[in-house]
């Protein structure tokens, strides 16, 4: 890619599928991006830039991409491909790192408890997944109606999770005026069809853009 390319990612932002480090500070850290990135639709990782934009540059390739391979060669189940490139912006150094989006879903890695979590992107965020979107990853998508897709009640839905990392069945019960239990209904159907993914939110299980 050339330095032009580079800076036109920079000037997009952080994104469903790009990610600003200025460093990677630990193996365990960087895992959860790099398997959020393989679950989901693939994206690039740059390291070197801060949240913001600013070019920071790296100090040392070899240690970055020490503990990026760890992380994907070792805290990952299944472990991932990495195709990296090194790059030099304004005499500072920055890595690219590319990751495909797997056929090989899901990807876990342990939290600090010792238990396996699989992680999704959600705009620009890395989000634990519930358990039902876990079993959607590992399956062909279940058929969706496509009248379905284009009722208001969806395209209300899908407009909202433009703008929000997630929605509750409750929350789009009240936002289109419908039941509960109808909403949940239809929220479970189009994550049948991968539509939208479940997130674990700690308190209970929202619905993300796919």
């Amino acid at each position: 890619m050339q330095q032009s390319g580079i800076r036109e990612l920079i000037d997009q932002g952080e994104s469903l599928t790009l990610e600003f480090k200025s460093t990677i500070q630990s193996a365990d850290k960087i895992a959860r991006t790099l398997a959020a990135f393989a679950n989901t639709r693939g994206g690039i990782l740059l390291v070197g830039v801060e949240d913001d934009g600013q070019i920071s540059g790296i100090l040392s390739e070899g240690e970055e991409m020490g503990k990026i391979e760890e992380a994907a060669e070792r805290l990952l189940e299944p472990p991932i491909d990495l195709v990296y490139e090194s790059h030099h912006l304004r005499e500072l150094h920055v890595l690219l790192i590319r990751v495909d989006e797997s056929d090989q879903k899901p990807h876990r890695i342990q939290d600090n408890r010792g238990e396996e979590q699989v992680y999704l992107r959600v705009h620009d965020k890395n989000m634990p997944a519930g358990k039902s979107a876990e079993r959607t990853l590992e399956y062909e998508p279940a058929p969706v109606d496509k009248a379905l897709l284009q009722s208001p009640n969806v395209k209300t839905l899908l407009q909202y999770l433009q703008t929000n990392d997630f929605i509750t069945p409750k929350r789009f019960a009240k936002l289109v005026n419908i039941s509960e239990r109808r909403a949940g209904k239809l929220l479970t159907d189009l994550a049948e069809g991968q539509v939208i993914t479940p997130v674990d939110r700690g308190n209970g299980i929202g619905y993300a853009l796919k």
